[in-house]
């Protein structure tokens, strides 16, 4: 049994560097040649794989991008569920913009020219959204992770002073979705609004600092059950 859960496991590696592997062809022809002018066999062509092993990983050129998108909006979310435990959840969003966005420059450029073929492709558009919708689903469920740990010290220090009776919980389903998609939105329309423009990733103009901005404008929004 061991080495058969080896065996997927390196074979699940194997796919998923090489979907990578194509995402970067893909994006570099993009670039050089222009999303209209790029087909999916040059793609293929370029990466070393055959037509039929490309529409295995990817059934259109566009979604061969997709990677690369998931990849970015996922640090963000990943970044804070590592955010420190003794954070709000406001403090945790800014801390993990500062961290996922100022992690490499050199992947942010990427998304920047990504970002501007997608402003005049309704189908890489429809990539770009979908990786964002995944990265909100991620994030709401690192939100779950951070409320309800602190819900159950809550809870906890209820029962104490009602004499060890457990105190019940209130499910907050739509505020923390509201939280994720207001956080998730704050920061797309960040790094979207940079890759408009030609500022560097890094300063005042950068996306890090544009999310936080955005962010920041959200006032008191409810982040979370008090």
């Amino acid at each position: 049994m061991a080495g058969i859960s080896t065996t997927e496991t390196l074979t699940e590696r194997r796919k998923a560097a090489t979907r990578l592997d194509i995402a970067r062809t893909a994006a570099a022809l993009f670039v050089a040649d222009g999303l209209r002018a790029t087909r999916a066999e040059d793609i293929a062509r370029a990466a070393g794989v055959a037509p039929r092993t490309f529409y295995r990983y990817f059934p259109t050129k566009e979604e061969a991008v997709a990677p690369l998108f998931a990849a970015g909006a996922q640090m963000w979310a990943e970044a804070v569920r590592s955010a420190p435990a003794d954070l709000s959840v406001p403090d945790a969003l800014r801390h993990a913009v500062a961290e996922a966005l100022t992690a490499n420059a050199e992947s942010l450029e990427w998304i920047r020219s990504l970002l501007r073929m997608a402003a005049e492709s309704p189908a890489l558009q429809a990539v770009w959204g979908s990786a964002c919708h995944a990265s909100e689903a991620t994030l709401l469920a690192v939100l779950e992770e951070r409320v309800g740990e602190r819900a159950e010290e809550r809870a906890g220090e209820r029962a104490a002073e009602a004499g060890g009776a457990d105190a019940p919980l209130t499910p907050v389903p739509l505020a923390l979705r509201m939280a994720a998609g207001v956080a998730s939105t704050a920061v797309r329309v960040g790094v979207e609004t940079w890759a408009a423009s030609d500022a560097p990733a890094a300063g005042e103009l950068g996306p890090a600092a544009l999310a936080t901005r955005c962010l920041a404008s959200l006032g008191d929004f409810s982040w979370a059950p008090t």
